[in-house]
């Protein structure tokens, strides 16, 4: 009787180890996967797929594709052009306009 219950008991360890590792293996999958699509995609155009540019003006970096004339910004920087005096926009604006 006593062998098995350590025949459980080392199967219930063995199973958790076992759990535990594919935990983690999925962890690096998935960051790898992150650091992947990062790769693949950064700096690149959501719209159409092309290389953007990088456009600092009044200290707010704009992120430019010259392919579609798209415009992204990251976070935060929607907010700091919407402080800008409305004449610093049409500024900004003008820059973008063909």
């Amino acid at each position: 009787m006593a062998s098995e219950k350590e025949e459980e008991y080392f199967a219930r360890l063995e199973i958790e180890r076992k759990k535990k590792l594919e935990i983690e293996r999925q962890k690096i999958i998935a960051e790898e996967e992150k650091k992947r699509l990062k790769e693949l995609h950064f700096m690149h155009c959501p719209k159409c797929g092309m290389d953007l540019k990088e456009i600092e003006y009044n200290k707010i970096k704009v992120d430019k594709c010259f392919n579609c004339e798209g415009i992204w910004l990251d976070n935060g920087e929607l907010e700091s052009l919407i402080n800008l005096e409305k004449k610093s926009i049409d500024k900004i604006l003008g820059i973008f306009k063909r």
